[in-house]
């Protein structure tokens, strides 16, 4: 009976110390908060958001913000419990987050290059909008990452030319290209550097996203030559979800008189050069984000009008908007009144 007694009790706390070190093993999944909000209109740093350059500016009011999602990685069960029953924050499989075989190196470069395309599609969207066309295209290289297969043969600055012997003026003709080859094959890729030609093969590896898309490893920026110099600065953002925001702040300096209307809006989307916004991640957690900041109105991309419905009442209004020039029109209508009907999640 002693020796039995023994044994259960052995039994009882190795069992417990297997439960208690089970609740702060790391498990699959990552967690996402509603993250800070920064105003298209503004400075950071001390540094306006967006500046232009060669081109009147208008003097504006009121906020046009763009909204961001925190991640948190690095969960236990503990703590992925805890986040769990918070309201305000979403409990996801990481796998949603980082795809399977992706390094953080990788997922921090494409969000990276996300953002920049981003940037210029945004720029090409507004003035597109304000009946600006460009003057010239082409696609430059912004960085190249270590252990890239472009490593050691493209640098910061390279201006491509060609890939595969095929022209390409902008980044939906150079992805279209390289596109063209399966991953692991090598590209010839033809670049301008200080004003000379050269070229360039590169062996490439697929897209994290997607493995059988081929990639060669770089970020690139889309230069659109304008009569004028559009810059946006910002840091510690990626992904392409901040592009309807910096297209409507880009008309807002160009054109008089103040957008808003003196309110703060909000709001998300990705969006092409023809002005289209596309949905998004993390809309709840957006939407929230937006909410604490004072934000009375908040622009939902159409695909995200489902999920943006769950978050319930209390504000911001929620306006559905499909593109650029949408946007803009619902906007108008709601400075001018603020109970106009527009179209609504």
């Amino acid at each position: 009976m002693v020796r039995r007694t023994q044994t259960l009790v052995v039994a009882s706390v190795l069992a417990l110390v297997l439960v208690v070190a089970g609740l702060w093993m790391p498990v699959p999944f990552v967690t996402l908060a509603p993250g800070p909000v920064t105003d298209t209109l503004g400075s950071v740093d001390g540094t306006s958001l967006i500046t232009v350059d060669g081109r009147r500016t208008y003097p504006t009011a009121g906020k046009l913000e763009l909204t961001t999602v925190e991640e948190t990685p690095r969960l236990n069960l503990v703590t992925a419990l805890r986040d769990w029953s918070d309201s305000d924050r979403a409990v996801v499989p990481s796998e949603l987050i980082r795809p399977p075989g992706s390094s953080q190196e990788q997922i921090q470069q494409e969000n990276a290059q996300a953002m920049l395309d981003s940037q210029d599609q945004a720029t090409a969207a507004a003035l597109a909008q304000l009946g600006i066309a460009p003057t010239g295209r082409s696609v430059a290289v912004a960085g190249v990452p270590t252990g890239s297969p472009a490593t050691g043969k493209l640098m910061p600055g390279d201006v491509i030319v060609q890939v595969g012997g095929m022209a390409v003026a902008n980044q939906e003709e150079l992805r279209r290209q390289i596109g063209k080859v399966a991953p692991g094959h090598p590209v010839t890729v033809t670049y301008r550097r200080d004003g000379k030609t050269a070229t360039a093969t590169v062996t490439t590896r697929a897209a994290t996203d997607d493995p059988a898309r081929a990639m060669i490893g770089v970020t690139t920026t889309e230069k659109r030559t304008y009569p004028f110099t559009v810059r946006i600065r910002i840091s510690d953002v990626g992904g392409p979800s901040a592009g309807l925001m910096f297209a409507m702040g880009i008309v807002d300096l160009l054109t008089p008189g103040a957008l808003t209307g003196g309110k703060i809006i909000a709001g998300t989307g990705t969006i092409t050069s023809a002005g289209e916004v596309g949905p998004i991640g993390g809309i709840q957690q957006k939407i929230l984000g937006a909410r604490a900041s004072g934000a009375s109105i908040f622009l939902v991309p159409a695909g995200n009008c489902g999920d943006a419905r769950a978050i319930g009442s209390g504000g911001p209004r929620l306006v559905k908007v499909e593109s650029l020039a949408g946007a803009l029109k619902a906007v108008d209508a709601l400075r001018t009144n603020p109970a106009a009907a527009v179209p609504s999640c």
